[in-house]
C-alpha cells in the first residue's frame, strides 16, 4: 500500500467492506489491502462480533485509507471532507456520476470562480468529496487531498490550527492562504477561506464556514500517526494531545484541542493485528484496551507472549 504518515480513518457501521469495493469500482487504479478481524477478547467494549471485520485498508489512486466497521456510535459528516482533483472533464463527470449513486449534492457540479467544473457531495456511506477540475501540480500531485472545516464553536480557529499543526509535524509548508474579505458574509474577515498546507510532504486543505452547520468535528472521521517507535509515539501524542479533551483518550485515539480526532498508533500493530495466530490477537488486544497512549514495548511483550 502506499506509505503515508498520516492516513485517514472512516468510522462505518458494517460497510467497511462493500464501501472498500465501491471505491475501488469508483476510482481509477484503486485496490483493497489488508483486512483485519475483531477477536472474542474485548467484547464487552467493541461489541462485535468474532471473526468479523474490523478494518479494511483500500488505495485510491496512491492515496491510502482506512475503513473501520465501528457500528452506530459516530457518523462521518462534512467536516473533514475529500478533495479530487482531476484534469479533465471526462474524468469529472464520471467520477461524479459514480460518487453520487444514492447519495446527496451539497453543491451541484457547476462553474464557480475557482473551477470550471466543481462539485461537493455526500456519497452513500455519508463521506463527502469534493470534486474539481484542476492540475494536479497545484495539489502537491496527490490524488485525494484532507480539507479540513471549522464551522460553529471552532470557526475562526482554522488559522490558528494550521500553524499548530505545521508546528508539530517535521516538514511542514503552507502553499496558500485565501481570507474572507467584506463581501463574503455571513463569512468573518480575515478568517480562512482556503489554505493549503502539508504535513510531512502531504498535502491537506483547510477553512473556516462561519454559516449554520448541524455538525462539527467527531471521530466520524479520525487521522492516524503511523509512528516507527516509542519516542515518535510519545512525541506525537503529547503534542496532538495538548489543551485536548482527556475523556477522549483510549487505544492510541486522541481529541486535540479543536475537535479534531487522531489515532497515535505504532507500525508495528498493522503486522500484529494481520498475524492469523488467533492467541496473539487475544493477546493484544487485551493489552491495547487497556491503553491510553500505546506502549510498543508492552505490545510486543503480548504478542509474543513474554
Amino acid at each position: 500500500m502506499a506509505h503515508q504518515k498520516i492516513i485517514p480513518n472512516i468510522w462505518l457501521d458494517d460497510q467497511s467492506e462493500e464501501a472498500a469495493l465501491f471505491y475501488t469500482k469508483v476510482f481509477p487504479e484503486s485496490r483493497i489491502g489488508a483486512v483485519t478481524h475483531y477477536v472474542k477478547e474485548g467484547f464487552e467494549i467493541h461489541g462485535r462480533p468474532e471473526g468479523s471485520v474490523m478494518t479494511v485498508d483500500v488505495e485510491i489512486d496512491g492515496f491510502r485509507l482506512t475503513l473501520l466497521n465501528g457500528g452506530p456510535h459516530f457518523k462521518v459528516n462534512p467536516s473533514i471532507s475529500f478533495f479530487v482533483t482531476y484534469e479533465t472533464e471526462t474524468d469529472i463527470d464520471d467520477i461524479w456520476n459514480k460518487l453520487s449513486q444514492k447519495g446527496s449534492v451539497l453543491m451541484p457540479l457547476d462553474n464557480y470562480p475557482w473551477s470550471k467544473k466543481y462539485g461537493w457531495l455526500q456519497d452513500q456511506y455519508g463521506v463527502t468529496w469534493q470534486i474539481c477540475l484542476g492540475n494536479r501540480e497545484d495539489v502537491g500531485g496527490q490524488s485525494i487531498v484532507p480539507s479540513l472545516m471549522f464551522v460553529n464553536e471552532q470557526c475562526g480557529k482554522a488559522e490558528q490550527a494550521l500553524n499548530f499543526y505545521s508546528t508539530v509535524f517535521m516538514d511542514s509548508e503552507v502553499t496558500g492562504i485565501r481570507k474572507y474579505g467584506p463581501t463574503d458574509q455571513p463569512e468573518q474577515v480575515g478568517t480562512i477561506k482556503h489554505a493549503q498546507f502539508s504535513l510531512n510532504g502531504e498535502t491537506f486543505m483547510i477553512m473556516d464556514s462561519a454559516q449554520e452547520h448541524n455538525f462539527s468535528f467527531n471521530e466520524g472521521i479520525s487521522l492516524m500517526v503511523y509512528c516507527k517507535d516509542q519516542e515518535e509515539i510519545d512525541y506525537y501524542w503529547y503534542k496532538l494531545a495538548q489543551g485536548g479533551d482527556p475523556k477522549a483518550q483510549m487505544c492510541g485515539w486522541l481529541k486535540d484541542k479543536f475537535g479534531v480526532s487522531w489515532q497515535v498508533v505504532p507500525e508495528a500493530m498493522d503486522e500484529m493485528l494481520h498475524s492469523t495466530d488467533k492467541s496473539k490477537l487475544e493477546r493484544i488486544t487485551k493489552a491495547f484496551l487497556k491503553m491510553k497512549k500505546f506502549n510498543l514495548e508492552v505490545l510486543e511483550h503480548a504478542y509474543e507472549g513474554v
